[in-house]
């Protein structure tokens, strides 16, 4: 835990430029982890998705049905 906190002291330390520039490297870092968690969870939910329709727990719509739904929930 040392180390890390003698690497934050360092980091600090530089010119504001860097550590934006580093900021930004370690939050894409941070980003990719996250777009494969969620790619994951959709899959999830595809898969549950289409195995209800498969075992007739819920009968699919058509895409103009869904969006017409939609639509009208939204709309005052």
């Amino acid at each position: 835990m040392r180390s890390i906190e003698q690497l934050t002291e360092k980091l600090l330390s530089l010119p504001s430029k860097s550590r934006a520039l580093l900021a930004d490297k370690l939050v894409e870092s941070l980003e990719l982890d996250a777009d494969s968690i969620i790619q994951v969870v959709w899959l999830i939910e595809a898969r549950l998705r289409r195995d209800e329709v498969r075992n007739g727990s819920i009968q699919p719509i058509s895409g103009d049905d869904a969006l017409a739904q939609a639509r009208r929930r939204i709309e005052p």
